[in-house]
């Protein structure tokens, strides 16, 4: 069977679903954060994916990433999630997303969203934090376009993305990449904020909770994984699966001889 692509992913030439690639920063200080936003995406996912993290340290040995980690970078993918396309081998589309977000939906209804005319896809916030400080104490930046890079569809074959290499993404401002410079505004798609709902930010509308209640959950301030946000909004559902996690992660383990 020959490669048979519908717009919302491709099919390999066996006539099987290839998995949806997605990225998710890793942070050594998060790494209970990335292990839960991995369970909760497998957990309610109908459809094959395949998740990589992006760290820092593998990204070094290889080659990939050299820049100096600058003040204002609050976790160590910052500026790496953007070699997402180029992991992705500027193929189909794959999805970066920040470790602290939950899934509270199949990912396949936010795959199916995609459209090849744009050359990537995200939640397009008014965002302007009123906090100093987020997470473990780091400080809180303010810049146009904030938290649009956070969770990012990219159309990794679309020939603007292939400028990002790791030269470009070792060498451009934070402005050129956060803000997506590289693109037209007319080639940047908007998803619904549902997918990339921000804790302390976006609010449950009573007269329409069924359009407004979080898909996907960002702890953008901090999560219950850090001291200061055990209580934050939501932070009962990030608890529970930090619970069902630790159980299948303690059924799989091997016994010792």
């Amino acid at each position: 069977m020959s490669l048979v692509s519908n717009g919302n992913g491709q099919l390999a030439c066996n006539g099987t679903e290839k998995p949806f690639k997605i990225f998710v920063g890793y942070d050594p200080r998060e790494d209970l954060a990335y292990e839960v936003c991995c369970h909760s995406l497998h957990k309610r996912s109908s459809i094959p994916i395949e998740i990589t993290p992006i760290k820092q340290s593998e990204l070094m040995k290889s080659g990939l990433y050299w820049r100096e980690r600058g003040q204002t970078e609050s976790t160590e993918f910052s500026f790496s999630r953007f070699l997402t396309p180029y992991l992705a081998n500027y193929e189909g589309w794959a999805m970066f997303v920040d470790c602290d977000f939950l899934y509270l939906n199949d990912i396949k209804e936010l795959r199916d969203l995609v459209d090849d005319k744009y050359a990537i896809m995200c939640v397009q916030h008014d965002y302007t934090p009123k906090e100093k400080t987020k997470m473990d104490g780091v400080v809180q930046t303010v810049y146009p376009r904030k938290n649009w890079s956070s969770m990012v569809l990219y159309n990794c074959g679309h020939p603007k993305n292939k400028m990002l290499t790791p030269d470009v993404v070792n060498s451009q401002t934070g402005a050129f990449l956060h803000r997506f410079q590289w693109l037209e505004d007319h080639e940047i798609g908007s998803i619904p904020f549902v997918w990339n709902f921000l804790v302390g930010h976006n609010k449950v509308e009573e007269t329409d909770p069924s359009s407004t209640f979080p898909k996907a959950i960002h702890y953008t301030l901090g999560g219950p994984w850090f001291d200061a946000w055990k209580d934050c909004e939501f932070g009962d559902l990030w608890l529970n699966e930090l619970e069902e996690y630790k159980k299948e992660a303690n059924k799989n383990k091997k016994p010792e001889n």
